[in-house]
């Protein structure tokens, strides 16, 4: 031990491995490098605190959007039953008009058919009256030469025949 004496904390500066001059040189490195570094740090940690700043204001902005969009979804979700029931009433009322467009072309196809029905019964009538009148009259010719053949006697068709003779010359001559 020296002979100075010295406080004793003052003696746990000599202990073996702990050399002061470590400590110090240390120091000195610290302060160098901050000095030295201290710009692009604080440039860093401007830069840094910026970027931050903005994902923070483009977060803000963000769930200022989303608390939007929540509003308008809540509010049009606070009208969707109303929604619901005009799109029921409308499609109902599409509904019943073209029901009564169904019925009204309906009664208009009934109506032409009806038309075109008694067309056709009237043109089946006057067909059929004409073939009733060709047949009542050539029944009744029919019947009219039954009965002038069976009402003829000889002697008339002898003279009906020299009449038509006599009106085949005349025709030639």
């Amino acid at each position: 031990m020296s002979l100075i004496l010295m406080p004793e904390w003052i003696e746990y500066l000599n202990y073996p491995g702990l050399e002061l001059w470590k400590f110090a040189n240390l120091a000195i490195f610290v302060a160098a490098g901050i000095f030295v570094l201290r710009k692009p740090i604080k440039n860093a940690l401007s830069a840094r605190r910026e970027s931050i700043r903005m994902e923070l204001q483009k977060a803000q902005e963000a769930r200022d959007k989303a608390a939007e969009q929540l509003a308008e979804a809540e509010r049009l979700l606070a009208h969707l039953d109303e929604d619901v029931e005009a799109l029921r009433q409308q499609a109902q009322h599409e509904a019943e008009l073209e029901r009564q467009r169904h019925a009204a072309a309906a009664d208009l196809e009934i109506e032409k058919l009806k038309v075109q029905a008694a067309r056709e019964l009237e043109m089946a009538r006057k067909t059929a009256r004409k073939g009733l009148q060709e047949f009542l009259a050539n029944r009744s010719i029919e019947v009219a030469r039954q009965a002038v053949v069976n009402q003829l006697r000889p002697e008339d068709d002898v003279r009906l025949i020299r009449q038509r003779v006599a009106e085949l010359g005349r025709a030639r001559g």
